[in-house]
């Protein structure tokens, strides 16, 4: 899949995607990163440390609440310093988000991948509007973008948990299909920590081959999440071992982009354990 102006092997690869929230309420490391000067010294950190893409998000989506903000507002925050980075650096840069004008904006930037936490399905999820189609599927096939779908919904109630996070991943792919994605430009994300109580987190990240049996590349992102701290009794700022066996868990499942904020730590816990799984291949 080409992402930027990189060729990458989802196949047989693992890549890590480092994490630049600008926004002043991220739930790991708001305000840290929400002044240029501060968000270009971590970008050229994380270049350093193995990331393969930057992942640039504006509007926080944390547990608990999180303050909407307007089209305007998101695209005032995440432009500038996506078309900083393209001049200064040369990575791949995702967009988080799941409004069609941002990923217009970003993608006009200079982003290379749209990242959506609601699969292209959020009229159709979260606000319960009849299908009519995702702007940010749109965007995807106007300027020719991969696109990672993530699995959400508006409330953790289901009947057949596992059944029904593929099920909604598949509805997320018919959607961007009929949009004119292609097929080989999809990415897919379980969703750890959305719309999933502590039980069902884990029990996904125990059967993530429900999300990779589908046929397409999958991104994992559980960095220091609420089921770390929950399975460990630790604050956010302590989560990276538990981040960490959740980077180790998921190359073993056949992951192919592990979405971090400690980029060092856990490409190298990916490249060691990706060299015990090709041992005598």
């Amino acid at each position: 899949m080409n992402i930027g102006t990189r060729d990458f092997d989802l196949a047989r690869q693992v890549y890590m995607m480092g994490i630049l929230n600008v926004t002043p309420d991220s739930f790991s490391d708001g305000g840290k990163w929400n002044k240029m000067d501060a968000a270009l010294h971590h970008v050229e950190e994380m270049i350093r440390q193995g990331m393969d893409i930057l992942d640039i998000g504006g509007e926080s989506t944390r547990p608990g609440g999180y303050t909407l903000l307007s089209d305007e507002e998101e695209i005032d925050r995440v432009v500038p310093v996506i078309e900083v980075v393209k001049a200064r650096f040369d990575v791949p840069v995702s967009i988080d988000t799941y409004k069609g004008a941002v990923a217009e904006a970003a993608a006009v930037a200079g982003a290379d991948l749209l990242n959506d936490i609601w699969g292209c399905a959020y009229e159709k999820r979260k606000l319960g509007q009849p299908e009519t189609g995702s702007g940010v599927a749109r965007v995807a096939v106007k300027y020719q973008l991969p696109v990672c779908l993530m699995h959400n919904r508006a409330e953790a109630v289901y009947t057949d948990y596992l059944k029904e996070v593929a099920a909604d991943l598949s509805d997320s792919v018919s959607i961007a299909l009929s949009a004119g994605v292609k097929k080989e430009q999809i990415i897919l994300d379980p969703g750890i920590g959305f719309a999933k109580s502590y039980e069902q987190n884990l029990l996904l990240m125990k059967h993530l081959e429900t999300v990779t049996e589908l046929g397409y590349p999958v991104l994992l992102g559980t960095s220091r999440k609420s089921m770390i701290g929950l399975a460990l009794d630790l604050p956010v700022t302590e989560r990276e071992e538990g981040t960490i066996a959740t980077t180790v868990l998921g190359v073993e499942k056949g992951c192919s982009i592990i979405r971090v904020h400690n980029v060092q730590a856990n490409s190298r816990a990916a490249k060691m354990t990706k060299k015990i799984l090709e041992a005598g291949m």
